[in-house]
Order: C-alpha cells, then structure tokens, then sequence
C-alpha cells in the first residue's frame, strides 16, 4: 500500500492493518518519524521525538504479534504523549526552562498501561508551560502553530499533542485537561477527545497543575480511536489516592446502541452574548442532527455558570502555587548559578526558570491562601465549586447529558491573546466548570466557520457516564464527516 494513505488513517483502523500483516509497525513507525521530521518544522507540534527508542519498540512489538500473542487493537501503532506525563529515561520538560533536561526515573501509570497494550511512543509534544495556558503560546519551546492556519494557534494547554493528530503527525496522543485543555485543542484543530471522570485514569506521573482538576485523557481522529485508548489507560491505581476503584470503562455497546430517547440538555445562557454566531449555529445544527437521529432535547438555564471561571482561577491557582513550591534549584531542575546564599538560588532558581504566566498564576495562588484573603477567596472558590456541581447534579435529573460549546471562537491568531491574560482566561467560560465538578465531558468537530477553522462541541455527562457520551458523539460522527472532512481540508495547507 501507498504508506502516506496511513496519515489519514484513525488509530484502530492501522492497528487492525497491523493485525492482519497488511503492514508492519515498524514500518508504520518510520513513516511517521519521517512525517514528523518533514512536517513538523512548519508547526513545532513535538518537543522531542524518540526515534531509536520507537523503531525498537515497533520492532519488539512486531515480534510478540508474529509470534501469536494476543495484544490490545493499538498494538504496534505509534502515538506521542503530552510533555507533563512522566517517560521514564525521556525528557519531561512541562515546556519549562525549570525541567528542560528532566529525564523521569519512572513509567506514569498511563504509560505502563499503553505500553502494556503494545503502544509505540513516538515522542512527546509541546505544551503551554506547565499547563497553564490556553493557546501552547507560554511554552519555552516556543508556539505551536494550527494545522489549518499557521498564523493561529492551536488551543492549549494540549496543543501539541492536537496538532499532531489533526496534521497526521501521530495517529493519537494523550494530553491532559485542568481546565479544558484536552477539549479546546480538540475543538481548534478539528480533532476528538475525552476529559474523564475525575478518578477514572491514575494521575500517578502526571506533573501536577492543579491536583483536584488534573485528568489525563486521549485526542484521536474520531470519537471511536478516543474510547479504545481510554479503555487501556483507565482504571484503579494504588499509588493515586485519588484512584477510583472498579472505573474501568465499558464500551462494547457504545458502537451497536442508537440515541432514540436520550436526552439532551441545551443551557440557553450558553448560546447569548459573546459566542461567535457561527459557533452558535453549528452547535446548535449538531443539537438538531441529534434529534433527528432520536435525542430529545431538553432546554434549561444553569445560571451559577457566570462564576466558573473566577471560581476556577481561585482554586487552580491556589493549587498551582503549592505544587510548584517544590521547584527550588535545590533538589531537581533548573538551579540559578547567581546568588551567594540559599536564599538567593531559591529566588534566582525561580524566577529565571519560570515564564510569566506561571509567576502569575504563583502569585495569584500565593495571594488568595494568604493570611487575611483565605476567607474571601480561595474558601468562597471551594463554595462555588460547590454549587457548580449541585447545579449539574440538578441538570442531570431532567436530562442524560448536555451540549454546549466548546469554545466563544475559532482559533484565534497567535499573540492576540497571549497579553491579556483576563481575555485569554474567559475563553475558558464553557470548558472549566466541567473540571470543577469532576464529571466527564466530550469534544468533537461538528462544523467550519467562515475561515474554513474548525468548529467543536462538547457533551457532558454525569460522573463514569463516558460509555453514554461516546455513544451519542459515534452516532453523530456515523451521520456527519466534520471529522473525516478535517483532515482532508486541513493537509491541502500543510502536508
């Protein structure tokens, strides 16, 4: 076969190809790092690529098949992995001058499982530094660009790990989502992906942002490549407290299931002031095709939104400041050679090895836990989360799920937002409040603006209600190409 067909290819569709020695996996592999080592110039979508270790890894993977063992349906197919889920012996950098040569002595939980399941990794993708960002601009790598418009950006915080998928640089990948950082990318780039129940995937190697919020998750080419990778990376993990025991997930009717019947929230205070017109009618359009597929829809106000964001903001970044604390120039890291006392490598270590945006959620974090603001900050943040999740726990009684938008836009130009960190951080207004409440939600393409940039939506769900999520994103991908027409559209600019 013509190796470039594979580019297009969904993830399951080339590890059945595999499977039925249409093509080996290291052949597969190679064909990929040399996409990656044409292609990937022209968008900075990985920040390292591990090419020795994929092609023997792809190589052994191949043997255990030929040899008749039985592996998962992604055995043998590449994929890359966001840069904060730790590789043992491979750059863990949280696109950070703090951890630019920080080799993990350790798997990630995650990473123990795919490669469990025959996973080759290709390398690992650009981010917004630590985390925080919504745009893969604050990275110390510099920014990677939009498949579809290389002067815009990609979403963020996964940025690299959508762009890769959407631009045929890796069947899938893993990113992570505090606060829509897994959807928002999906939503730019025209790719799929899931945010997961807070529990449901081990968060054990996940370089931490905020640890209430952070889930790891996968970002494919449909909704189908999504459910297989996280039925390989979710379950119980003794070494995460936060592990939910028996979540281990369940898609096998996901596929032969229609929607006749379910029910479908639509929020009508999502879809007023400041969404983009043509966001609103292609979310709604989608809402209308789900109807005529069988959904009821089910039209509320969840009012309590309006205070996701500055809620959000409170507590990640009260988070943020603690877990950074450990980065001091002493025990692991970037470590100032200025200063004459302990004192001053703590501040120069500190201050030279993170960027602005994460000094900024700092000392946010640092001042909303401080003495005489605890109480009128960060406690009234845990009050609202509160409430936020009462209001959906609310929602969920009339209805299954709820439709909203991904994001206000479509990808906005690079540098347009970066310096304004208030508007940079409203442009979260759809995705934190899932994050908050700890319950699942999905993302995927349902249209094209004016531009021609992808348009998403997103479906969210009750807690370990991802089965029911898929199932109604597969029948809406089964009756529309937003999905497939990505690719095609985007590859004309860029592959």
């Amino acid at each position: 076969m013509n190796l470039m067909e594979i580019f297009g290819m969904t993830a399951l569709e080339i590890g059945k190809m595999i499977k039925e020695r249409k093509i080996s996996s290291p052949e597969v592999t190679r064909a990929y790092i040399e996409q990656i080592e044409k292609k990937d110039p022209q968008l900075n979508s990985f920040v390292s690529v591990c090419v020795d270790e994929a092609v023997k890894k792809a190589e052994e993977v191949q043997s255990r098949l030929d040899s008749g063992e039985e592996l998962s349906a992604l055995a043998g197919v590449p994929a890359a992995i966001k840069d904060n889920i730790c590789t043992k012996d491979i750059n863990t950098t949280c696109s950070s001058k703090m951890l630019e040569s920080f080799k993990p002595p350790y798997n990630a939980c995650v990473m123990e499982r795919l490669e469990a399941a025959g996973a080759v990794i290709l390398g690992k993708t650009n981010m917004d530094e630590f985390a925080m960002g919504g745009s893969t601009e604050t990275s110390y790598f510099g920014p990677t660009k939009n498949p579809f418009d290389r002067e815009r950006v990609p979403g963020g915080s996964s940025g690299g790990s959508a762009a890769a998928v959407a631009a045929g640089l890796a069947p899938y990948a893993l990113g992570s989502d505090t606060g829509g950082s897994i959807r928002q990318p999906c939503s730019f780039c025209g790719v799929s992906g899931i945010k997961p129940t807070y529990g449901g995937v081990s968060r054990y190697g996940l370089v931490a942002f905020a640890s209430s919020l952070d889930q790891i998750g996968p970002i494919g080419k449909d909704i189908k490549d999504c459910a297989e990778v996280l039925s390989v990376i979710s379950g119980h993990d003794g070494r995460d407290s936060t592990s939910v025991r028996n979540a281990e997930y369940d898609f096998s009717d996901s596929f032969n299931e229609g929607i006749k019947g379910l029910k479908i929230g639509i929020p009508t205070n999502y879809y007023g002031e400041g969404l983009d017109p043509e966001v609103r009618e292609a979310v709604l359009a989608a809402a209308e095709t789900l109807k005529t597929l069988g959904a009821e829809l089910y039209e509320f106000e969840m009012p309590i939104i309006e205070y996701a964001v500055p809620a959000y903001y409170i507590v990640a970044c009260a988070e943020a400041g603690s877990n950074l604390s450990r980065y001091d120039g002493i025990k692991y890291g970037y470590r100032s050679d200025k200063g004459e006392s302990l004192y001053d490598v703590f501040c120069n270590s500190r201050s030279e090895g993170f960027g602005m945006e994460v000094k900024r959620r700092i000392m946010l974090g640092s001042f909303v836990l401080s003495s005489g603001y605890y109480d009128a900050y960060y406690k009234k943040g845990l009050q609202t989360r509160r409430l936020i999740k009462d209001s959906f726990n609310s929602a969920f009684e009339k209805c299954d799920m709820i439709l909203s938008p991904v994001a206000p836009t479509t990808a906005f130009r690079l540098g347009e937002n970066v310096s304004d960190p208030l508007k940079m951080y409203l442009g979260d207004i759809y995705t934190v409040s899932v994050n908050l409440a700890g319950i699942p939600a999905v993302s995927v393409p349902c249209g094209f603006d004016g531009k021609g940039l992808p348009i998403g939506m997103q479906l969210i769900g009750q807690t370990f209600s991802e089965a029911k999520l898929v199932k109604a994103a597969f029948n809406y991908q089964m009756n529309t190409d937003h999905h497939k027409r990505a690719y095609e559209i985007m590859k004309g600019g860029v592959l």
